[in-house]
């Protein structure tokens, strides 16, 4: 199986000749851009398969390949790939929910006319991200990060037509470019400090680990925190979460893409791959730890009160990314990868099954739905089975990785312990109440047209559904296999706590059976929260007034200042510059009408030009 890892190089070119493929042929090779498209991602898959098969053994080792990229002086530049277990278990994770999304796509795309140009971007973006995953060097990995944005803003844009498509991309290409530029500047200070400049992730953490030298507990601080800020530009985390709802604009199989194990999970690989770095700075994991246990309760309280479907799971994506990151803030490297890996699953399942919900009624609203479980069978069912992963219902794979972190939060942070349990209530209850609203009681609009999709956009449903049941299973309380197999045989201390478990499990419940009593039985008021605290409601719904706050203080006094560079550059600086033309116009126009060839007129210039010199002459007597 060595062949296999040698020759991982191959996996992200796959995609990227699909890509080129699709480009060179054109929109108007429908059929053919699907299956080019799919056969691309299927090949990646089989190839990042048969690698993950390879590195399952103990005798598994990391391995590495490089070249000479750019030579200054003595200074040569190497970059290549790099095959680690981490890196392995990406790859499957990458391919195979992108493999899903271009067969699904299939189906919901089959209507739009540039159905061939969306199957380009997929392939582009999937090879952007699987070249991030292999890097074996931070500049690299920097390179295909941007190209990973870049990608994002022409799939968010996809519907350029759209007003708010076009806000939605431009926005999310400025607000994760804000953090970009914190991780280039890690990147400047780390190739300024390491030795000989070396940027591999394995000379980082030889570095690291070993004895404090040039890189002091201080740098290796500020380092972290722009590592971090890089991190939560595309992970979403506040406060530049901003973006990520808002990409919803973009087809739905694109958000299951975005959301569930490329772009944003881009963040916690990020933060898995420097982790040596966050290690040496106690600082660095407590901000970490703190953001991310804040961003979780933070946008699960949003998404209590959403009414679009894709947006609740947009912010429950943010939450979710939450609690990653405070796993690896407390740090538990195998809870937060842990959970990014089960999370891959079900958050790709419900968002294509949103995308089949809105395929089937045409709107996103969850109030225009109801009784659409009856109508659409295997939609439903497997839409519940991730909604209840998310919610943390034991055996399903969700319960095992949130556990694993609540258990790291209560031995580590018992504050951060009792923000995790609350936002898995939150997560509990908006699942609950999206799945009533939208499969149990009565249409609350005409949906009579309503009807199971088609078989190319339900066996991925199928598939991941079965993932999401069983995917927790590689980590468990009694069973440490993936911590140990990440680490290299040795594993973090096992975590596990009945009062976290019981906490888990009990909040899940208890935030499902409210949403029953709310939402289906109706013995609780659905109105009970906004009668006696509207302003609550109006609050989350408006998602605690964050974009407003940014308008106000960022996006006019910037527009104003561009305004007024504006207006100096047009009217100051260009009014300047069209003063000196129109004097040097004028000067040559008075220039030509004296050359007119009349001796009376070159008569009377030199009569003027004599006075003048003449009242000069005589008049230094009264000025001098």
């Amino acid at each position: 199986m060595e062949i296999y890892t040698k020759a991982a190089w191959i996996i992200p070119l796959l995609p990227l000749a699909a890509f080129l493929l699709l480009t060179a042929l054109g929109r108007s090779y429908r059929r053919a851009g699907v299956l080019i498209g799919t056969a691309g991602a299927l090949a990646a898959f089989l190839l990042s398969l048969l690698v993950l098969i390879g590195r399952l053994g103990e005798t598994a080792v990391d391995y590495s390949e490089a070249f000479d990229w750019i030579t200054i002086g003595d200074y040569t530049l190497r970059i290549g790939f790099e095959v680690t277990n981490l890196t392995s278990m990406m790859l499957v994770v990458v391919t195979l929910v992108s493999l899903l999304v271009n067969i699904y796509s299939a189906g919901y795309m089959k209507s739009d006319e540039r159905i061939t140009v969306f199957y380009g971007y997929v392939s582009l973006f999937t090879f952007s991200m699987l070249g991030l995953v292999l890097s074996d060097n931070l500049l690299s990995l920097y390179i295909f990060w941007e190209l990973v944005g870049v990608c994002s803003f022409l799939l968010v844009g996809f519907w350029y037509a759209r007003p708010a498509a076009k806000a939605a991309a431009k926005k999310a290409f400025i607000v994760t470019r804000i953090g970009d530029a914190g991780l280039l500047v890690a990147i400047l200070l780390l190739f300024w400090y390491m030795p000989d400049h070396r940027l591999e992730f394995t000379m980082i953490q030889s570095v690291f680990d070993g004895p404090s030298g040039a890189i002091t507990t201080e740098l290796s601080t500020l380092i972290a925190l722009l590592i971090f800020l890089g991190a939560v530009g595309k992970s979403g985390q506040f406060p530049l979460h901003v973006w990520l709802p808002d990409a919803m604009e973009g087809p739905t199989p694109i958000s299951a893409l975005i959301h569930a194990a490329t772009m944003v999970a881009a963040g916690v690989f990020l933060i898995a791959r420097t982790y040596d770095i966050f290690l040496d700075s106690a600082a660095a994991m407590q901000t970490v730890a703190y953001i991310g246990g804040f961003t979780a309760i933070f946008a699960a309280t949003i998404a209590l009160a959403q009414n679009d479907i894709k947006r609740i799971l947009a912010y429950s994506t943010v939450s979710q990314l939450g609690y990653m990151m405070m796993a690896l803030g407390l740090g538990s490297l195998t809870g937060g990868i842990f959970h990014l890996f089960t999370h891959a699953f079900f958050k790709a399942l419900l968002f294509l099954g949103a995308g089949s919900i809105i395929h089937a009624v045409h709107t996103q609203n969850i109030q225009e739905m109801g009784g659409l479980g009856s109508k659409m069978r295997v939609t439903a069912w497997t839409f519940g089975i991730g909604a209840l992963a998310l919610s943390g219902i034991p055996p399903l794979s969700g319960f095992w990785s949130k556990d694993l972190i609540l258990s790291v939060a209560l031995e580590e942070n018992k504050l951060l312990f009792i923000v995790g349990v609350a936002a898995a209530f939150c997560t509990a209850l908006y699942m609950a109440r999206l799945f009533f609203l939208v499969f149990m009681g009565k249409p609350r609009s005409s949906l009579g047209g309503a009807h199971e999709s088609p078989s190319v956009m339900t066996i991925p449903l199928m598939v991941l559904a079965a993932l999401a049941v069983v995917a927790g299973f590689v980590e468990t309380p009694w069973n440490g296999a993936l911590g140990s197999w990440l680490s290299g045989g040795i594993a973090e201390e096992a975590h596990s706590s009945g009062i976290a478990i019981i906490a888990s499990i009990a909040v899940g419940v208890l935030g499902i059976y409210l949403g029953w009593l709310i939402y289906v039985k109706g013995s609780v008021s659905r109105s009970i929260v906004s009668d006696k605290a509207p302003w609550l409601v109006m609050l989350l719904e408006r998602k605690y007034f964050i974009d407003e706050c940014y308008k106000r203080i960022l996006v006019k006094p910037l527009k104003g200042l561009g305004t007024l560079l504006m207006a100096l550059d047009s009217y100051v600086i260009g009014g300047a510059v069209r003063l000196v033309s129109a004097a040097a116009d004028s000067a040559g126009k008075a220039a030509v009408r004296l050359q007119n060839g009349q001796v009376q007129t070159y008569g009377i210039a030199a009569l003027l030009g004599l006075v003048v010199i003449v009242l000069a002459i005589v008049g230094r007597r009264f000025w001098s």
